[in-house]
C-alpha cells in the first residue's frame, strides 16, 4: 500500500507540481520580456511618432521603429514559447523514458 502511495505521489509531484512551477516560470519570463518589448503598448501606439514629435521626421522614424519592435518582440515571444514547449514536452517524457529503459533492461 505504501509503495503505491509513493509512486502516485511521485507522479503527482512530477506532473502537477512541476507544471505549476514551470508555468510560473513562463509567466514571469513573459513579463520580463514585456518589460523590454512593451509589445501591447507598442501595438496600441504603432502609428504615433516617437516622443510625441509630430514632425515628418518623427513619423518617418517612429512608425518603422515601432513596427520593427513589434516584429522583433513577436519573434522573441514565439521562439521562447516554442522552446518552452519543447522543454516541457521533454520534461513530461522523462519518467516514461526511464520506466521503459528499466523494463527493457
Amino acid at each position: 500500500h505504501r509503495v503505491l502511495y509513493r509512486v502516485v505521489e511521485f507522479f503527482r509531484h512530477w506532473y502537477v507540481k512541476g507544471f505549476r512551477i514551470y508555468w510560473n516560470f513562463i509567466v514571469h519570463a513573459l513579463h520580463a520580456f514585456d518589460q523590454v518589448f512593451a509589445w501591447k503598448i507598442t501595438l496600441k501606439h504603432v502609428f504615433e511618432p516617437l516622443y510625441k514629435d509630430y514632425s515628418a521626421v518623427g513619423y518617418a522614424l517612429g512608425i518603422p521603429f515601432r513596427i520593427g519592435r513589434i516584429i522583433l518582440g513577436s519573434i522573441v515571444y514565439v521562439l521562447f514559447l516554442f522552446a518552452a514547449g519543447i522543454v516541457y514536452l521533454l520534461w513530461l517524457l522523462i519518467p516514461p523514458y526511464i520506466l521503459i529503459r528499466i523494463i527493457m533492461g
